[in-house]
């Protein structure tokens, strides 16, 4: 991939930080363009009907804007979708129900206080298993025999808890019609996916999409959650086109954490069968989902749990059944991860209560267990196609980078001695799913008249580093130094086409078609080269820093500039990459915790993970990722839920309610990589940026209930607070399973 003297597989430092380190970066609120405030009247019931709505001037109902249904769009199925503005019922609390426009802010938040909605409470209900109505299921694999030959069946349920996207900066849009005098619509919105943006908005206000000018500001996070339009975008540019003036509309932190996707929120009811030696004959799965109020991505989401439900493991026969229900709560979206979490903690915890229910190491079962190691691709009982792996190579390197036999000895002598802080060791193997939705994406390279270059992407950084890793790609194709490399993104007036940043696709297919434009730039180089220099095609090569000449003769070297200059037409190529199939990062995360018997409270001692993503073209930045991923899995297993009560009414409405940990509570991460290329995409890489969520999760619930062990407890649910630790070991803990420890 790499030659002498490239600049793939350094540690750039990123050059995106200056500008939003130093407030050259403006975010949706902070564009300096004049526009009334928009702000959305909400249900403050669970459930209901409307009875009537009353208010003044400047307030819009769905009777008034007439909206379509807003459907949630590629690849969840054509029947998803929810109204712009709530109409005849409430399904939330937080559910828009009216909309309106004032002056400033405070003016709008004051008419929106002086709306009167009135509701006919109906029941509500937050608990997916006392759930009625299914809106999905998944195409079963149905094999009523996958437990044949099994000497031991070990069953049990797995809670992944509802949990919030919770990204540093909130939903918004500006909306400015007619902003070119010819009566086009431009739109800044905080978003992942432009086109797709672009693409709601029109459908919606049934317009082309060429009168429709999306451009994406600085976004401060998104994590998946920010990968489709939201209803209030909808209905700000529809308010926008129909007042003919400018609009702003930004969420408050409570609106976010009642309104946009929630994630995980999966019930999974699962046996694991083995024979005696510990090789896994086979599991079932039957698994609800949590859809929220109205059928969203996340109601989907249960395909990528199907598709990963057999783990890096030689499972060879799975039975498996999904549905998705409606509840009252918040439409459940996508989430770092989306899916792929969900079925790697359950695995993993399956591992671990077969090791205990055999008496045996938990290591020692995986190993038994583990894919073996494959170049060509291997077909698991789910269909998915692994391009390539080495999944015992990342677990026994993280076994021995962390210590493992000394911190089982370790523990050993804690439990002997009775210790207040007990020891807990968690071991998790992890396989995820990358460069899903479509699997192609847009680049293009051109070279200008000074030798300058701009690299046009079709997906949007929304904290990733393309910026950065793009020019580094075009770099190393061109010989031409980074920092003369403008990489474009994120503007759908720009970028001719694109599909967005998620599901860790922005490197092996955004990256992969810069790679191949830029090298289409260097063919026609070479041939521009040739003809000047007289010489054969074959024999032009690129000078790094220099341009191209003849093999041996650097003095020959035409500098880039000449050869724009020397071109009949511009210098440039694009490329629509398809990698064709999917990709499978993979890796093993190791915790060590420390559990206080009398309190309840869970002390991170270390966390190591091996991450195979395959080739890395800027360690930094995986490294980056990594942690942040890290963090939000550890953040689901000890703090992070969503809380409703009985009725369905939500109980962890703002940050303090609703744990998000600060480094400060995070012990330091030991993070490493493997490299293991696919050979799918000219870069050999697969996706990083969700790997954390999928791993430390598993890894973290089972090194704490790993300490628990000699207290009876076989299982807890997460998140792992003190006082859900305090109450397992007391005894009578909620979500505790209980046995006799190995």
């Amino acid at each position: 991939m790499a030659t002498a003297g490239s600049i793939l597989g350094h540690s750039v430092l990123r050059r995106e930080d200056a500008g939003l380190l130093t407030g050259g970066r403006s975010y949706v609120d902070d564009l300096d363009i004049a526009a009334r405030s928009v702000v959305f009247v909400r249900s403050d019931v669970p459930h209901g009907r409307i009875v009537g709505i009353s208010g003044g001037e400047g307030v819009f109902t769905a009777e008034d804007l007439q909206l379509p249904d807003m459907l949630a769009g590629p690849p969840a199925p054509a029947h998803f979708g929810r109204p712009a503005l709530a109409t005849g019922t409430v399904g939330y609390v937080g559910d828009p129900v009216a909309v309106v426009v004032g002056d400033t802010l405070a003016e709008a938040r004051d008419r929106a206080e002086e709306v009167i909605v009135e509701i006919e409470e109906l029941p509500g209900n937050a608990d997916p298993m006392a759930a009625s109505e299914v809106v999905f299921e998944v195409d079963p694999i149905e094999d009523p025999g996958a437990l044949e030959g099994a000497d031991v069946v070990v069953s049990f349920r797995y809670l992944n808890q509802k949990i919030a996207p919770a990204p540093m900066e909130t939903n918004g849009i500006l909306a400015v019609p007619d902003f070119d005098g010819a009566g086009r619509l431009r739109l800044w919105v905080p978003t992942q996916s432009p086109f797709s943006v672009r693409q709601t908005v029109a459908d919606c206000l049934r317009l082309d999409p060429d009168r429709i000018h999306v451009v994406v500001p600085a976004t401060g996070g998104g994590f998946g959650a920010k990968g489709h339009a939201y209803v209030e975008q909808v209905v700000t540019a529809a308010l926008a086109v129909r007042l003919g003036e400018p609009l702003l509309w930004v969420e408050s932190r409570t609106e976010n954490m009642l309104h946009m996707g929630h994630a995980r929120g999966q019930v999974q009811d699962v046996q694991i069968g083995a024979r005696a030696d510990g090789t896994v004959v086979g599991m079932t799965w039957r698994v609800t989902q949590d859809a929220g109020a109205y059928p969203d991505i996340g109601a989907w989401l249960t395909f990528y749990t199907k598709m990963m439900a057999s783990g890096t493991y030689r499972i060879p026969r799975i039975d498996f059944r999904a549905r998705s229900v409606i509840t009252n709560t918040a439409p459940t979206g996508a989430l770092r991860g989306a899916g792929r979490p969900e079925a790697a903690a359950t695995v993993e915890r399956a591992m671990d209560l077969l090791a205990a229910e055999l008496g045996m190491d938990p290591v020692e079962v995986r190993r038994r267990n583990l894919i073996e190691t494959h170049s060509e691709p291997v077909v698991t009982p789910t269909g998915a196609v692994y391009d390539a792996g080495d999944y015992l190579a990342a677990m026994e390197r993280a076994v021995d980078l962390v210590g493992y036999d000394e911190l089982r000895a370790a523990q050993a002598e804690r439990r002997r001695r009775g210790d207040r802080h007990q020891l807990g060791i968690g071991v998790a193997n992890y396989i995820e799913v990358t460069g899903n939705g479509p699997s192609s994406d847009y680049g293009s390279v051109e070279i200008h008249d000074d030798g300058t270059v701009t690299v046009l992407s079709g997906v949007s950084s929304h904290g990733q580093g393309h910026q950065t890793t793009y020019a580094q790609i075009a770099s190393e194709q061109l010989g031409i130094p980074w920092e003369r490399i403008t990489v474009v993104q994120s503007d759908t007036d720009v970028v001719p086409r694109g599909n967005g940043t998620y599901g860790s696709r922005s490197l092996q297919l955004g990256g992969s078609a810069i790679d191949r434009a830029a090298a289409g730039v260097v063919d026609q180089a070479r041939q521009i080269a040739a003809d000047h220099l007289e010489a054969n095609v074959e024999d032009i090569t690129v000078y790094h820093g220099a341009g191209l000449g003849v093999a041996g003769s650097p003095d020959t070297a035409l500098p880039w500039s000449k050869l724009a200059e020397l071109a009949a037409e511009p210098l440039a190529a694009e490329c629509d990459f398809d990698q064709g199939a999917r990709t499978f990062p993979f890796g093993t995360h190791v915790a060590v915790v420390e559990v206080d018997t009398e309190t309840g409270g869970v002390r991170q001692l270390r966390h190591l993970c091996v991450d195979d993503c395959g080739n890395v073209i800027n360690p930094l930045l995986a490294e980056g990722q990594q942690h942040g991923g890290v963090a939000q899995g550890i953040a689901q297993a000890l703090w992070e839920e969503m809380v409703f009560d009985a009725g369905a009414g939500p109980r962890t409405t703002n940050f303090g309610d609703y744990l998000i940990p600060s480094a400060a509570e995070f012990c330091d991460f030991e993070t490493h990589r493997n490299t293991t290329p696919t050979p799918l995409n000219p870069l050999g890489a697969k996706g990083i940026g969700e790997a954390g969520t999928v791993g430390a999760t598993p890894a973290v619930q089972s090194a704490v209930i790993d300490a628990l062990a000699p207290y009876g407890v076989r299982h807890l649910d997460m998140p792992l607070t003190p006082e859900r630790v305090w109450r397992a070991l007391a005894g009578d803990g909620d979500g505790a399973q209980r046995g006799t420890a190995p």
